[in-house]
């Protein structure tokens, strides 16, 4: 189980990217494709043309560390947009992404949100 502090957000790579990429091709990815830093502490997530594996890419200040999920039956909900553009979720959103929840038909309620 993923505990992330508030701070960190979490970016979907849109589309497909080839997952036998190394954490040098993640980053680079991370640098051209979302034009955002991979050294950021954010977590950005890839999945595979199948939908059956994700990659998650973090850097935590010693180095990065990339974390492999493959699901034995199904395929992971994906945004369909193909436009260069990350997406953002809430890490809630993607402890229930890595459950195998689709959160396409959902729908967040608006709720009262502390600014600090």
């Amino acid at each position: 189980m993923l505990m992330l502090p508030s701070t960190v957000r979490v970016y979907v790579a849109t589309g497909t990217t080839d997952l036998r990429r190394s954490i040098d091709g993640l980053s680079m990815l991370v640098r051209e494709r979302l034009a955002l830093d991979p050294r950021s502490g954010h977590l950005f997530l890839f999945r595979n043309r199948r939908g059956d594996r994700l990659k998650i890419l973090a850097w935590d200040r010693s180095g990065f560390w990339v974390l492999d999920q493959r699901l034995e039956r199904g395929t992971f909900a994906w945004p369909t947009e193909t436009d260069a553009a990350p997406v953002e979720m809430r890490s809630t959103d993607l402890r229930l992404l890595l459950a195998g929840t689709d959160l396409t038909p959902t729908r967040r309620r608006r709720w009262y949100e502390r600014v600090a």
